[in-house]
């Protein structure tokens, strides 16, 4: 029978702070030395003790780790709607950490930190233990702490002083909480309050969590707006189509529905692609990909309908746009200039590009490539039925025609990519 005492709710309950840390410093010594006392740390604590021990973390090593390249920061930042409620967790976090004399961190599923904001001596002092951006603080990297626990247990957690695995972080307080995208549930990231011990109060936890649910709420909001300019495009594809279809987001949501009961979200395969597939609730099916979604046709075998045709036009600098025709109707897709240039340099090599071969062509750098295939990444998520990737391309069956401006020297006038420059040569137009 577990004669132990009932560990507090939460660090600083029961016993006062001082006699608190020295229990807790106590558990952890007999936990290093393969032994339990009567103080024994709370439950998620214990928990995380156990695994961090198994990974053979050592509690004397430094919490320092290798910190991601700067491109690879922002290709992670890009990546993930976390960044779409920056501003809303620098409203309810940074704030009140800078006044708390703590930092607010944020970090991407894999515990890696990708921004961080706050008092200007903590955020100095913060890097004497690596909690800069880019930095690891998964639990397999730095053991026990805020971060790496909340994504080990995907539950808010609160770690101060020696509840740190490592002892060099056990002059640091942290409450961290999980944030999960409302779309499908996944782990977004983690948003954490760090700080000197000394900064403790139990009531930072509660604030965490909070903030967290008001992000995930936010972007619940966002996708609901999504959902709603998808149907403004759908609905009117419906109307033209016989038979049974839906319009849906890149998650499954349903947009708009024609000939056939509504559902609420549409299983779809991870890696879905334009043409015919087979989607278990529907049978065989005709997908074509929409802005922010797809058109889901059910069919009976499917058909290839008339060849698609992409038109790059280039001709004003103001207007950059590419328009694709396809089996549902013909759309218009505004172009950044980075984005014209790539698709430009596509449609120049219609053999494919490579990563490297595309990070010279744009940037005359070959290692340029993180950079890369984050730009592409985000065209294709508006492009995908036309370019297809290893090599980046557009895909053979695509008729593709770039228009140019009048004048040569016109074409993307403040581009620097060697690709745009070479053809702004009397003879090197298309």
């Amino acid at each position: 029978m577990d004669t132990r005492p009932a560990a507090p709710d939460r660090p600083g309950s029961g016993p006062g702070p001082v006699v608190a840390e020295r229990l807790i410093h106590r558990a952890r010594e007999a936990r290093m030395a393969g032994e339990r006392t009567a103080a024994a740390p709370r439950a998620e604590i214990d928990a995380s003790w156990d695994r961090v021990m198994a990974s053979g973390i050592d509690p004397g090593q430094s919490p320092e780790s290798s910190l991601l390249e700067m491109d690879e920061i922002e290709h992670r930042r890009t990546s993930t709607a976390l960044g779409e409620v920056m501003p809303l967790l620098r409203e309810g976090l940074a704030r009140s950490a800078d006044a708390a004399r703590q930092i607010m961190v944020v970090t991407d599923p894999e515990g890696r930190v990708l921004w961080r904001q706050g008092h200007a001596a903590v955020m100095r002092r913060a890097k004497d233990i690596c909690l800069e951006e880019g930095a690891a603080w998964a639990e397999s990297a730095t053991g026990t702490n805020a971060i790496g626990t909340a994504l080990a247990a995907r539950t808010p957690v609160q770690v101060h002083s020696a509840e740190h695995f490592i002892r060099a972080l056990h002059g640091w307080t942290c409450a961290a909480a999980p944030v999960r995208d409302p779309r499908d549930g996944r782990l977004m990231g983690i948003v954490d309050i760090s700080g000197p011990a000394s900064t403790f109060h139990p009531a930072t936890l509660a604030l965490v969590g909070s903030v967290a649910a008001l992000a995930e709420s936010e972007l619940r909001g966002r996708h609901l707006v999504a959902i709603e300019r998808l149907r403004s495009v759908g609905a009117p594809l419906l109307c033209k189509l016989g038979g049974r279809a839906l319009v849906v987001d890149t998650h499954g949501w349903l947009a708009a529905v024609s000939g056939m009961p509504p559902v609420d979200r549409l299983p779809l395969p991870k890696s879905l692609t334009p043409g015919p597939v087979w989607l278990a609730p529907l049978g065989m099916c005709r997908v074509e990909p929409l802005p922010g979604g797809w058109l889901v046709q059910v069919t009976d075998g499917g058909h290839d309908g008339p060849p698609r045709r992409v038109v790059l036009d280039l001709s004003r600098e103001r207007d950059l746009a590419v328009h694709v025709a396809g089996p549902v109707g013909s759309w218009k897709h505004r172009l950044s200039p980075r984005h014209a240039e790539l698709l430009y340099a596509l449609a120049l090599r219609r053999e494919g590009r490579t990563a490297a071969e595309l990070a010279l062509d744009v940037f005359g750098d070959a290692s340029r490539t993180v950079t890369v295939r984050a730009e592409i990444s985000r065209i294709r998520r508006h492009l995908a039925q036309v370019l297809a990737h290893r090599p980046y391309r557009f895909r053979e069956e695509v008729e593709v025609e770039v228009v140019h401006p009048d004048v040569p020297a016109d074409l993307l006038p403040r581009s620097t990519a060697p690709v745009v420059l070479r053809a702004r040569a009397p003879m090197g137009a298309v």
